[in-house]
Protein backbone atom coordinates (compact mmCIF):
# COMPACT_ATOMS: atom_id res chain seq x y z
CA UNK A 1 0.00 0.00 0.00
CA UNK A 2 1.40 3.52 -0.91
CA UNK A 3 1.47 6.59 0.89
CA UNK A 4 -1.94 7.96 1.54
CA UNK A 5 -0.88 11.69 0.58
CA UNK A 6 -3.43 14.85 1.86
CA UNK A 7 -5.14 16.61 -0.66
CA UNK A 8 -5.90 20.05 -0.68
CA UNK A 9 -9.64 21.24 -0.98
CA UNK A 10 -10.19 23.47 -3.71
CA UNK A 11 -12.74 25.33 -1.95
CA UNK A 12 -9.66 26.89 0.14
CA UNK A 13 -7.79 28.09 -2.70
CA UNK A 14 -8.76 31.18 -3.07
CA UNK A 15 -9.71 32.21 0.34
CA UNK A 16 -8.01 35.89 1.07
CA UNK A 17 -8.39 36.78 -2.85
CA UNK A 18 -9.64 39.37 -4.22
CA UNK A 19 -10.36 37.97 -7.43
CA UNK A 20 -10.35 34.36 -6.79
CA UNK A 21 -8.13 33.98 -9.99
CA UNK A 22 -10.40 35.61 -12.46
CA UNK A 23 -8.47 38.78 -13.14
CA UNK A 24 -10.96 41.61 -12.66
CA UNK A 25 -14.13 41.45 -10.12
CA UNK A 26 -16.25 42.39 -13.02
CA UNK A 27 -15.27 39.14 -14.77
CA UNK A 28 -16.81 37.16 -12.39
CA UNK A 29 -20.13 38.09 -12.67
CA UNK A 30 -22.63 35.67 -14.48
CA UNK A 31 -21.82 35.20 -17.59
CA UNK A 32 -21.28 39.11 -18.73
CA UNK A 33 -17.57 38.40 -19.96
CA UNK A 34 -18.21 34.59 -21.81
CA UNK A 35 -19.45 36.57 -24.92
CA UNK A 36 -22.07 33.38 -25.90
CA UNK A 37 -22.36 29.68 -26.23
CA UNK A 38 -20.67 27.17 -28.08
CA UNK A 39 -19.82 28.34 -32.02
CA UNK A 40 -20.71 32.24 -31.25
CA UNK A 41 -18.42 34.81 -32.20
CA UNK A 42 -16.56 31.83 -34.35
CA UNK A 43 -17.17 34.32 -37.54
CA UNK A 44 -14.79 36.19 -39.59
CA UNK A 45 -13.37 38.47 -37.45
CA UNK A 46 -13.09 35.66 -34.64
CA UNK A 47 -9.35 35.21 -33.85
CA UNK A 48 -10.13 34.64 -30.68
CA UNK A 49 -11.77 31.98 -31.33
CA UNK A 50 -10.33 30.42 -33.98
CA UNK A 51 -8.44 27.68 -31.98
CA UNK A 52 -11.82 26.16 -31.29
CA UNK A 53 -12.64 25.82 -34.45
CA UNK A 54 -9.71 24.00 -35.54
CA UNK A 55 -9.54 21.50 -32.53
CA UNK A 56 -12.99 20.58 -33.37
CA UNK A 57 -12.13 19.57 -36.68
CA UNK A 58 -14.84 21.27 -39.03
CA UNK A 59 -15.11 20.88 -42.41
CA UNK A 60 -12.81 23.84 -44.37
CA UNK A 61 -16.09 25.71 -45.75
CA UNK A 62 -16.81 26.55 -41.95
CA UNK A 63 -14.90 29.96 -43.49
CA UNK A 64 -15.81 32.03 -46.52
CA UNK A 65 -17.89 34.04 -48.44
CA UNK A 66 -19.54 31.47 -50.27
CA UNK A 67 -22.83 32.31 -48.94
CA UNK A 68 -22.95 35.89 -50.86
CA UNK A 69 -22.34 33.74 -54.29
CA UNK A 70 -25.29 31.77 -53.94
CA UNK A 71 -27.28 31.88 -57.21
CA UNK A 72 -30.36 30.09 -55.74
CA UNK A 73 -32.96 32.27 -53.70
CA UNK A 74 -36.12 30.41 -52.07
CA UNK A 75 -39.36 32.23 -53.14
CA UNK A 76 -41.70 32.71 -50.54
CA UNK A 77 -45.06 31.85 -51.83
CA UNK A 78 -48.22 33.50 -49.90
CA UNK A 79 -50.96 30.54 -49.91
CA UNK A 80 -54.87 31.37 -51.27
CA UNK A 81 -57.79 29.40 -50.29
CA UNK A 82 -59.85 28.00 -53.20
CA UNK A 83 -62.99 28.68 -50.71
CA UNK A 84 -61.91 32.99 -50.36
CA UNK A 85 -61.19 33.36 -54.21
CA UNK A 86 -63.65 36.85 -54.89
CA UNK A 87 -63.63 36.11 -58.51
CA UNK A 88 -65.14 40.04 -59.33
CA UNK A 89 -62.39 41.18 -57.74
CA UNK A 90 -59.53 39.21 -59.64
CA UNK A 91 -61.07 40.03 -62.80
CA UNK A 92 -61.44 43.96 -62.03
CA UNK A 93 -58.00 43.40 -61.24
CA UNK A 94 -57.17 42.01 -64.08
CA UNK A 95 -55.92 38.74 -62.73
CA UNK A 96 -58.36 36.63 -64.04
CA UNK A 97 -59.81 36.08 -66.97
CA UNK A 98 -62.73 34.21 -68.97
CA UNK A 99 -62.35 32.01 -72.07
CA UNK A 100 -64.80 30.10 -73.29
CA UNK A 101 -66.72 29.20 -69.77
CA UNK A 102 -62.92 28.59 -68.15
CA UNK A 103 -62.06 31.35 -65.85
CA UNK A 104 -57.84 31.67 -66.39
CA UNK A 105 -56.36 33.18 -63.43
CA UNK A 106 -52.51 33.67 -62.59
CA UNK A 107 -51.64 33.22 -59.44
CA UNK A 108 -47.62 32.41 -59.73
CA UNK A 109 -46.56 34.12 -56.63
CA UNK A 110 -49.11 32.04 -54.80
CA UNK A 111 -49.36 28.38 -53.25
CA UNK A 112 -53.24 27.33 -53.98
CA UNK A 113 -55.08 25.58 -50.84
CA UNK A 114 -58.28 24.15 -50.01
CA UNK A 115 -61.15 22.65 -51.67
CA UNK A 116 -63.50 24.61 -54.12
CA UNK A 117 -67.11 24.58 -53.23
CA UNK A 118 -68.87 26.38 -56.13
CA UNK A 119 -68.96 24.40 -59.23
CA UNK A 120 -66.70 26.40 -61.34
CA UNK A 121 -64.45 25.77 -64.41
CA UNK A 122 -60.70 27.26 -63.24
CA UNK A 123 -57.69 27.26 -64.68
CA UNK A 124 -54.87 28.32 -62.71
CA UNK A 125 -51.18 28.84 -63.03
CA UNK A 126 -49.55 28.79 -59.39
CA UNK A 127 -46.32 28.57 -58.01
CA UNK A 128 -47.56 25.65 -56.12
CA UNK A 129 -50.41 23.88 -54.90
CA UNK A 130 -51.89 21.44 -52.36
CA UNK A 131 -52.57 17.78 -53.52
CA UNK A 132 -56.49 18.32 -52.21
CA UNK A 133 -56.65 21.84 -54.36
CA UNK A 134 -55.41 20.05 -57.44
CA UNK A 135 -57.92 16.82 -57.25
CA UNK A 136 -60.89 19.73 -55.95
CA UNK A 137 -60.45 21.92 -59.51
CA UNK A 138 -60.04 18.73 -61.51
CA UNK A 139 -63.21 17.48 -60.32
CA UNK A 140 -65.13 20.43 -61.52
CA UNK A 141 -63.07 20.23 -64.91
CA UNK A 142 -60.43 22.34 -64.17
CA UNK A 143 -56.59 22.41 -64.07
CA UNK A 144 -54.11 23.72 -61.53
CA UNK A 145 -50.52 24.50 -64.22
CA UNK A 146 -47.84 24.62 -61.28
CA UNK A 147 -44.55 26.12 -62.31
CA UNK A 148 -42.82 29.81 -63.77
CA UNK A 149 -44.14 28.98 -67.20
Amino acid sequence: MGLKLKRRKKSGRFRGSHTHGRGGKKKARGSGHRGGFGMAGTGKRGDQRKTLILKKTLDEEYFGKRQTRMRFRAVKLSAINLERISIESFVKKGIAKEHNGVLEMNLKNHKIIGELSLPLKLKIHAGAASAGAVESVKKHGGEIIIGKN
